[in-house]
């Protein structure tokens, strides 16, 4: 069984149940799996595979519980750059109706990368169009040969402009076909074991378009299959006056009508929501998906992090869609989410006291290992994964600020990029670079993509 060490870490920031912190710090795993976390001299010398640390922190991989990897396709489209939600989303649908295989190939290969080059080593995705022959196989396999932990959704749209939807109708799909292929690729991919890399999760795109006949077979089909329900919920306030207009009901509301809510759905945004009905998604551990470098560019709000933290509702973060972040960096996100919550507290109610940067953290790893319901990930401790990142901490992007506090320094100063990743024991990202990828092929690839799909229009 092969055995990798990681000895000498000047911090080590274990994110277990007890926030446990070793000074001069090591980890032992076997097969992927952590044996052991704590001070050096106290594990092994020796090992298939050694890692000096020393003059790094190392802690959990990050967690990114919303993310929409074809939008890397998209970033920076000008017709998008002030637009709010509903116009930024009319700009860019018929652009990606002509995604096909290989730009969906491309786009999470790219996507994967910035992730593991930002710390994070699990990403829940959110593709909801399936053009031109794509189809959800295509985003696992690039995955597989990553070598990172997915959560990959089948979404879906089936409402159209024609039936009062907000997409175009070449975009959406026969609903009767969406379910067909949920049930597919559920039975095809998901692995509900301990330590899964592949998971399936049932993902309509949101309540303006999707019928609320295929919210409630999905919800049926996930719990007959036990896996996880999302969906975006509660991002604008357009979105809440469409569901007034049409539903009679908010969102909220009209989700959990529907059988959305509970320990086994997550909404990403949550923004507009009301305190009862923060308080009733809480007694039932509903999840969301913070994303506040989106919240922030489309302009949608903030949302009320502390008030749903203190419900019960499980929270993570997200980096959402690359076409409205315009990256996909996790340690940014944990760093905007600590600094928007605080902006807000003077003029929004219930942002609730300052999150600090030990809690942003969390956010990003135990918070977002609570949200995909993983036991297995987002700490360093015995029968963890062995998902874990390592930061040096005597780089100009840190100078003076790691010295008082390494651990908060990660937030406060600016970390253009982690030094090491490791998925499952194996070294994804090594001095800052990507092991075993061809960076600027792929770039190339992608950008020919890009300006394809956006200049066909």
């Amino acid at each position: 069984m092969a055995t990798l060490l990681l000895r000498h870490a000047t911090l080590l920031a274990t994110f277990d149940d007890t926030d446990r912190c070793f000074e001069d710090g090591a980890l032992l795993a076997r097969d992927g799996v952590i044996e052991a976390v704590g001070p050096t001299e106290a594990l092994p010398n020796d090992a298939d595979q050694t890692i000096d640390a020393n003059g790094m922190i190392v802690l959990p991989g990050l967690v990114c519980t919303h993310h929409h990897f074809f939008q890397t396709l998209t970033r920076n489209v000008p017709a998008g750059q002030n637009a709010e939600l509903f116009d930024w989303l009319v700009t860019h649908y018929p652009i990606w109706a002509r995604l096909d295989a290989e730009a969906i190939r491309v786009s999470t290969a790219v996507a994967i990368a910035e992730l593991m080059l930002s710390g994070c080593t699990t990403a829940a995705d959110h593709c909801y169009l399936w053009p031109n022959g794509a189809c959800i196989d295509d985003e696992i396999r690039v995955a597989r040969d990553l070598g990172f932990r997915l959560h990959t959704s089948r979404g879906s749209m089936s409402i159209g402009r024609s039936r009062g939807g907000l997409p175009p109708d070449d975009v959406i799909e026969d609903e009767g076909a969406i379910i067909a292929d949920c049930e597919r690729a559920v039975n095809q991919y998901h692995d509900p074991e301990r330590f899964a890399m592949t998971r399936v999760v049932l993902s309509p795109c949101s309540l303006f378009s999707v019928s609320p006949e295929l919210m409630r077979e999905s919800a049926a089909l996930a719990r007959r299959k036990g896996v996880m329900l999302h969906t975006h919920l509660c991002e604008t306030i357009d979105e809440e006056r469409y569901c007034l207009e049409r539903f009679r009901q908010r969102p909220v509301g009209f989700a959990e009508s529907l059988g959305w809510s509970g320990a086994d759905v997550w909404f990403s945004h949550a923004i507009h929501m009301r305190r009862e009905e923060i308080e009733r998604l809480g007694s039932t551990r509903t999840g969301v998906a913070h994303c506040p470098t989106s919240n922030m560019r489309l302009g949608s709000g903030v949302a009320p992090i502390q008030a749903q933290r203190a419900s019960g509702m499980r929270v993570g973060l997200g980096v959402d869609g690359s076409a409205s972040n315009d990256g996909s960096h996790m340690l940014d996100e944990a760093r905007h989410a600590m600094l928007l919550q605080r902006a807000a507290r003077s003029v929004i109610p219930d942002q609730g006291p300052m999150l600090s940067a030990q809690e942003a953290l969390c956010l990003a790893t135990r918070g977002g290992a609570a949200v995909l319901d993983r036991d297995d990930i987002g700490a360093l401790a015995p029968n963890k994964a062995a998902d874990f990142i390592g930061i040096r901490l005597d780089t100009l992007e840190t100078a003076g600020g790691a010295v008082h506090d390494p651990l908060a320094a990660l937030l406060f100063c600016r970390i253009p990029r982690v030094d090491l990743t490791v998925i499952a024991g194996r070294v994804k990202v090594r001095d800052g670079a990507l092991v075993g990828l061809d960076a600027p092929s792929l770039v190339a690839k992608h950008n020919a993509l890009a300006r394809r799909l956006v200049k066909a229009d």
